[in-house]
Order: C-alpha cells, then sequence, then structure tokens
C-alpha cells in the first residue's frame, strides 16, 4: 500500500477523498431535494428523542452503494447500520446525516460525513454542509480547505474571550451533568454554543468560527472527517489529558485554548455521566 517515498500512500488517499467528495455531494443533493414535507420518525436510537428518518437510511444506502461500486474491498462503519470489515486495507466511517433533528425540523446545520482510513488511521475526510453550501475537506498532512480554499483555526485568546461549542445526549440523565458542566464553564468563557451536529462544529473550529468545541458521548462516525479537518487546520484535539478523542470526551480548540479548555472539563468532569 505504500512504498518508501511514500507516494503510493498519498495518491490513494488522494483518490479516497476525491470518492469521498461525490458520495457526499450526491448524499447532500438527496437529503437537500428530497426532503419530504411530511418526514417523519422512522426508529429511535438511545432514547426516544434521540431519532432516525427515512433519509438517514437512504443517504446511507446511496453513500455505501456508491462507494461500493468503485472500491468493491474496503470495509464500511456507518451509523445507520452498514458494517463490514473489508479485506482492502481501507474502512469508510459514514455518518449519512449529522444533525438528525435539526433536520426533521427543518433548521440548516446538518451535515454529511465521510472519512476514510487507511491501516486504522484517517487519511481523507469529508463534511458537506448542504445548507450553507459549504464542503470542507482534508487529507492527511495536506491542511484544511472549505470550497477550495485553506482555512486555519482561529489565533489563541484568552479563555474569557473564548467562543466554545458543545452537545448534549439524548439520554436525559446523562444531558443534566453535560448542562452542570456547561453551567460551570459559561461564566469562564466568553460565550456556550450548541449547533446540533459534530460534524458542522469541528469544521467550524476549524475554519475559525469557534474557538474550541467540547462533546461526550461522541461515536467513530461523528468524529472522524470533523477530527482530521480541525487537526489540518491547526487546532488540536483529543479527549481526556493524554488520551485521544473517544466517546468519553472529545475536545478541540486552537492551541492556546486547548490545554485550559481540556483541564477544565477535567476537573468538572465532562468525561463521565
Amino acid at each position: 500500500m505504500t512504498d518508501p517515498t511514500g507516494g503510493t500512500r498519498a495518491a490513494l488517499a488522494d483518490e479516497l477523498l476525491g470518492l469521498a467528495l461525490e458520495a457526499a455531494r450526491r448524499a447532500g443533493e438527496l437529503l437537500r431535494d428530497g426532503r419530504p414535507a411530511d418526514l417523519g420518525v422512522a426508529a429511535t436510537k438511545s432514547s426516544p428523542i434521540d431519532v432516525v428518518t427515512e433519509m438517514d437510511i437512504a443517504a446511507e444506502k446511496l453513500i455505501t452503494g456508491f462507494l461500493s461500486g468503485h472500491r468493491p474491498d474496503d470495509g464500511f462503519l456507518g451509523e445507520e447500520g452498514a458494517s463490514s470489515a473489508g479485506t482492502s486495507g481501507v474502512r469508510w466511517v459514514v455518518d449519512p446525516l449529522d444533525g438528525t433533528v435539526n433536520y426533521l425540523y427543518g433548521l440548516p446545520t446538518w451535515a454529511v460525513s465521510i472519512a476514510a482510513e487507511v491501516g486504522g488511521e484517517t487519511v481523507a475526510g469529508v463534511v458537506e454542509v448542504p445548507m450553507r453550501g459549504e464542503t470542507f475537506r482534508a487529507v492527511r498532512g495536506a491542511g484544511a480547505f472549505l470550497n477550495d480554499a485553506p482555512v486555519r483555526c482561529r489565533a489563541a485568546a484568552p479563555l474569557e474571550q473564548s467562543l466554545v461549542a458543545t452537545g448534549f445526549n439524548y439520554v436525559r440523565t446523562v444531558r443534566a451533568h453535560q448542562a452542570g458542566v456547561a453551567e460551570r464553564l459559561i461564566p469562564l468563557l466568553r460565550d456556550i454554543r450548541r449547533g446540533g451536529s459534530a460534524a458542522v462544529d469541528l469544521c467550524d473550529v476549524a475554519a475559525g468560527r469557534l474557538d474550541g468545541y467540547y462533546e461526550r458521548g461522541l461515536h467513530p462516525w461523528d468524529l472522524a472527517a470533523g477530527d482530521l479537518i480541525a487537526r489540518e487546520a491547526g487546532a488540536l484535539t483529543g479527549g481526556r489529558p493524554g488520551g485521544g478523542p473517544s466517546n468519553d470526551l472529545a475536545v478541540a480548540a486552537s492551541p492556546g485554548l486547548f490545554g485550559p479548555l481540556q483541564a477544565l472539563l477535567e476537573e468538572f468532569g465532562a468525561w463521565h455521566d
């Protein structure tokens, strides 16, 4: 899969990025243009308010079908059930509709997130935000882009001048603890935002629209593409001190904010329920 110069791996990453861009574009168009006026809930996940719509399922089928048609030996990990090991060493990590509740209510903050892993390492990522007309993308080691223009995270700001986003779990008892963490953080920050899409929040850190972001309870499909894009834009990402982003905690922030924010989240117990 690679040669001593890394040329083959770079070519593969570019190929995977191109496929991800096209798959995300197609899925974004389906979701934007095909949303039925009477859209309803098809199923629930962690709780009755953690929903799946018929469009989540249709978008994932479109993405996996497109990618499988071009690379039939690749594996998949998808939010709505796509799961296969594959034999090529490449795995696609797919969230066909990140921000489903926003989408259900007709709010614009939702996205299609597609990442490609090679040997367990994320090498390419795309986050398509159709209602903004925005496509974020990154290849590992090659920077992050928004609609073909390079993006960088914000310069470091003091904690009290930092705008930070977060998200809340759909299980009520977990949300209550998360609200307590946010209550302790708010007086120390410029403010807190809650957008409703982890992928979009991570990309907004990359684009300098947020100073930082944190959330507990994310899954690989929520994180994979956005985390790469944020890192390639110069942000630092991680979880608890010394660890990477995980279900326990994911943090992304400009380098000057990352350490202080992570330390506060550890102190306030943002990593547990």
